[in-house]
């Protein structure tokens, strides 16, 4: 029986993934034994033990950017947290370790090190984040979720989608999601996301624009996010607006054309499910989600809008052109299918199953 070790959290970008990976490993090992690694304080905490999996959590280490008593303490807290890592590891007898990058997951890549374990790493971004950009250097296996990711001996996986959505069939959904906002299932819908938490400018632009799209023949649903909650308000039928949406892969199913982030995490749910999309990256962080969204927009699937530039009349002169081009969206809806994949979990999983391989065969 195997026994995996699974480290990352603190968003859902982090868990998601890994839980999508801890689902096909049970699917293919009913008896294996999967324990997570993450904090008290992250998604995981909730999301983990919410699935029926086994949580040890360690102290959130964020990597100082300065030498300063900070650092002094990072530099404490990180030799506890390996050594406590270390010692989950030998306790258990964990025969490898998955992680997908973060302040969890360093301490984890540590100690699969010193123990001498074997250990796949999977980066969602197409820029690397550091842990994952440490470790490539002696991980056994390397995932990408991006196309043209720069990560040494990098495997092009995809991302590992959860199973509501890697089995979505749109086409027999769509009825009954678009009865769950009371759509119209015969009207296009314009699907719209800022994320979790919204974004404004996206937010402040489709209100504006809204009578113009109902105008064009099309519906809207607008998950605005927790905090932009109550700032847009719809009374117009065929306009539905949410600040919180429990069951994506049923906003998915509505959707003809999708307004949204480029979070590697959307953009691996679009791309598989093949919606066509305009993409406006966050434009905060280190740059990430534009060049996320690039293999995107350079295939045709999707259009790009800067953030900073994104107003009703600048979003405008994108979607416009689209509403009445049903050629056009169905082009770029094949454009996209082409960049994503339903297959990232079980890529990821026969990755692991190779550095278990080679680990075994190492020991013989």
């Amino acid at each position: 029986m195997t026994t995996y070790l699974l480290a990352g959290g603190g968003t859902a970008g982090h868990v998601n993934p890994l839980l999508a990976v801890a689902a096909e490993i049970r699917r293919r090992e009913p008896q294996a034994t999967l324990i997570f690694l993450g904090t008290a304080e992250g998604l995981e905490s909730r999301l983990v033990p919410a699935e029926g999996f086994e949580l040890q959590v360690i102290p959130r280490l964020p990597f100082p950017r300065r030498p300063d008593k900070r650092a002094w303490r990072f530099l404490r807290g990180w030799r506890g947290a390996v050594s406590r890592v270390e010692k989950l590891i030998a306790s258990r007898g964990v025969d490898v370790v998955f992680g997908v990058g973060g302040y969890v997951a360093a301490p984890a890549y540590a100690a699969a090190r010193r123990a001498k374990v074997p250990l796949v790493i999977h980066e969602a971004n197409a820029r690397p984040g550091l842990s994952n950009a440490w470790a490539a250097g002696f991980a056994t296996r390397v995932a990408v979720a991006i196309h043209g990711t720069r990560l040494r001996r990098s495997t092009w996986v995809g991302m590992p989608l959860r199973a509501e959505i890697a089995a979505l069939n749109v086409s027999d959904r769509r009825a009954a999601a678009c009865r769950r906002w009371q759509l119209t299932p015969d009207l296009p819908v314009l699907l719209v996301t800022g994320g979790s938490l919204g974004a404004r400018r996206i937010n402040l632009a489709i209100a504006t624009l809204a009578p113009k799209i109902l105008a064009a023949g099309w519906q809207i649903l607008h998950i605005t996010g927790d905090r932009d909650a109550g700032l847009v308000t719809s009374s117009q039928p065929g306009y539905v607006v949410v600040d919180y949406c429990d069951n994506m892969a049923d906003a998915f199913a509505t959707a003809s054309l999708i307004v949204s982030r480029a979070g590697s995490s959307t953009l691996a749910e679009i791309t598989a499910l093949g919606i066509p999309s305009i993409l406006i990256p966050y434009a905060s962080g280190n740059g990430e989600q534009e060049l996320n969204a690039a293999p995107v927009v350079a295939s045709g699937g999707a259009a790009l809008v800067p953030d900073a530039r994104t107003s009703a009349d600048t979003l405008w002169a994108v979607v416009s052109p689209l509403l009445s081009n049903r050629d056009a969206l169905a082009a770029m809806a094949a454009a996209t299918a082409t960049v994503g994949t339903r297959e990232g979990a079980a890529r990821t999983v026969d990755l692991i199953g190779e550095a278990l391989t080679e680990s075994l065969r190492s020991a013989s």
